[in-house]
């Protein structure tokens, strides 16, 4: 470390260190529609919070919790169950005020001091989350003993505050590119899906068609060219789906298909091998090969059983996760699953694998319910993931679509693949950064 940095305790940088609400006074029946939003875990993914999908209570039920309340620039940790979590509500936040839950506590760093950006960084690299959780305890629900208490003896490198906002910058921007990837992405996927719900699902330019509408009108309503209306029916007639357009078919998924198969069951290593994903790499219709494990081919063979682009992953195990749909976008090495996903790979002769994809990510409710067995051994067979019947238009219309939306979704993946990049570039420079092996020219002292 820098020979002028110093080091100092939490208790000496922090206005106030201290806990959630004991017991259960935030719960289902305390909530309203608006209000003060109540941080839970899923929004301390990442470095700062994540606005968005709260629970609220009333700022009369906020105020009785007193030290709950939390604010811009406050650090939140996460001290039982999913242990280590640590992100800073920025200052840009939808809210003034949030409430933290009973499983979290929080840090108002004394700003004269130190940075709230800075301090988090800290307890997100490896140093920092190795002092966190040296406290813990993995015996039934992890936990942290005594945490706002422990929290205050921890000591942490400390520059001063303009190499602090210099380092907390750099990271930032960092961070700040790959939530704009991240955003720009969602928006791409987003509007393939719209395209295809209004084509596909809701029928919208037969629908148009068989009201009446004249063609200019339908076309600058929904967005069509005179052509691409032209590849629409006029009427929707009775089917095994209930009504579709006139002149599409229904075929299985199995007919569809020229792969349609569970995974195998792993040989795991640390290092080496091969990737395998496994159900928690199947989220929010995304691939998470961060969650993904390593398999020795050695001890099982994987020929045949890599992922290609455009592979269609179904969770097949469990509720809650049984039926979780992704679509392989991108591989950067050799890739398998483990046997508690069922690959679905489209026949090209057939049917595209954009097609396929988003017709199944679309379907997740109703592939869910496909799985058979009782609480907790819920699985989903091949066979009956196989009989789904799938509407299948025209070729010129599927081609037409394809031609649409192909390329806003490889454009989603290829900002997910720099994220992946910027990502690494990020955990390289957060340890350097944080001892002061690699300082940051600042324009003064604090």
């Amino acid at each position: 470390m820098a020979g002028e940095w110093q080091t100092a305790r939490i208790e000496d940088i922090a206005d106030k260190v201290a806990m959630g609400p004991f017991g259960s006074t935030i719960k289902v029946e305390t909530f309203v529609p608006e209000g003060v939003p109540v941080i839970s875990g899923a929004h301390l993914h990442g470095t700062r919070l994540k606005d968005g999908d709260f629970n609220f209570v009333t700022p009369a039920h906020a105020d009785k919790l007193k030290n709950a309340n939390v604010f811009r620039g406050d650090v939140i940790f996460t001290h039982a169950g999913n242990i280590g979590q640590v992100a800073y509500i920025p200052e840009n936040s939808c809210f003034e005020r949030y409430v933290i839950s009973q499983r979290q506590f929080y840090l108002r760093c004394n700003r004269s001091k130190a940075q709230p950006e800075f301090v988090t960084y800290y307890f997100k690299s490896h140093e920092g989350q190795h002092k966190l959780l040296a406290n813990a305890s993995q015996v039934g629900v992890p936990s942290i003993a005594r945490p706002s208490s422990y929290l205050k003896t921890i000591e942490i490198p400390l520059p001063s505050l303009s190499e602090q906002r210099a380092i907390a910058h750099i990271l930032g921007t960092l961070d700040d590119k790959i939530e704009l990837n991240r955003r720009m992405s969602e928006t791409l996927e987003a509007t393939a899906r719209a395209i295809f719900k209004s084509w596909f699902v809701d029928f919208d330019p037969v629908r148009a068609k068989a009201s009446g509408e004249p063609p200019e009108s339908i076309c600058r309503r929904l967005g069509l060219t005179p052509d691409l209306l032209a590849l629409f029916p006029d009427r929707l007639v009775v089917s095994e789906l209930g009504e579709i357009p006139e002149g599409w078919g229904v075929e299985s998924l199995e007919q569809l298909t020229c792969y349609l198969n569970r995974g195998l069951s792993p040989k795991y290593v640390e290092e080496g091998g091969v990737l395998v994903l496994n159900q928690k790499c199947v989220r929010g219709g995304h691939v998470d090969t961060s969650k993904g494990r390593r398999h020795d081919p050695t001890q099982r063979k994987v020929e045949g059983r890599t992922l290609e682009v455009g592979d269609i992953l179904v969770n097949s195990t469990g509720v809650g996760t049984l039926g979780r749909v992704a679509q392989v976008l991108a591989i950067d090495e050799p890739t398998i699953v483990d046997s508690h996903i069922t690959v679905v790979r489209s026949a090209p002769e057939k049917v595209s694998w954009n097609y396929l994809g988003i017709t199944l990510l679309e379907r997740q409710s109703e592939i869910e319910a496909l799985g058979e067995g009782s609480t907790g051994q819920t699985e989903l067979s091949r066979i009956r993931l196989g009989a789904l019947r799938v509407l299948l238009p025209p070729k010129p219309l599927r081609d037409y679509f394809d031609a649409c939306v192909t390329g806003l979704r490889q454009r989603g993946m290829t900002n997910n693949a720099q994220s992946v990049t910027l990502a690494l570039i990020r955990d390289a420079l957060l340890p350097k950064l944080l001892s002061g092996e690699l300082r940051v020219p600042v324009a003064g002292a604090a």
